[in-house]
């Protein structure tokens, strides 16, 4: 029996295919992503009217940026951590725990034939995080580059007007709504009075 014409393939290697499975996961993760100059855009900004208005905007800005947010303060506590290599590196091997043991995951981790609950493993792997970056001599840095990090993300988002936010999913554009956790606004008739 002759097979011209077939290609032939050979059995799928498990670590090609957690890589794939990884690629695939990061790009939908970074897919959330906003554009830097739509963050940035200078005409977008203004002090909030007060209190209540500048809680919203940082409840709508916070959702809607938030991998921005995570990005900067990742960058920031990367960037204090240069000077302190063996801390840089101990970040690095955490990130990559992290990613393997959380981020990356598509089934539910078991261990010793008990699945574990997503909260249980991000409470370990954070106490672990903190403790052995601790051990490390980097507390001040790590403590310091967050706090910055927290300042930026919380002005940024106090300050950024929320009107030009738009989430295009599903075909369709609209304006970004927390109260409906990012739906499109419906076609009903508004009943505020503003």
């Amino acid at each position: 029996m002759t097979t011209y014409g077939t290609i032939p393939t050979a059995p799928q290697d498990a670590s090609l295919d957690f890589i794939s499975s990884a690629k695939d996961q990061a790009r939908n993760a970074l897919a959330t992503r906003r554009p830097w100059k739509e963050m940035i855009h200078l005409h977008a900004f203004a002090v909030p009217h007060g209190l209540p208005e500048a809680t919203l905007r940082m409840r709508t800005n916070v959702a809607y940026f938030r991998t921005n947010y995570a990005i900067i303060i990742l960058l920031i506590v990367f960037l204090s951590l240069l000077w302190l290599p063996i801390s840089l590196i101990v970040f690095l091997i955490m990130m990559a725990a992290w990613l393997f043991l959380y981020f990356l995951r598509d089934e539910p981790l078991v261990v010793f034939h008990r699945t574990i609950d997503d909260r249980i493993v991000l409470a370990v792997l954070g106490v672990i995080t903190l403790l052995v970056l601790l051990l490390t001599h980097a507390t001040l840095n790590i403590v310091v580059s967050l706090v910055i990090g927290l300042v930026i993300v919380i002005i940024h988002a106090v300050f950024r007007k929320m009107e030009d936010l738009f989430v295009d999913e599903e075909g369709g554009g609209g304006a970004y709504s927390p109260v409906k956790g990012g739906e499109r606004p419906s076609d009903e008739p508004s009943t505020s009075s503003s």
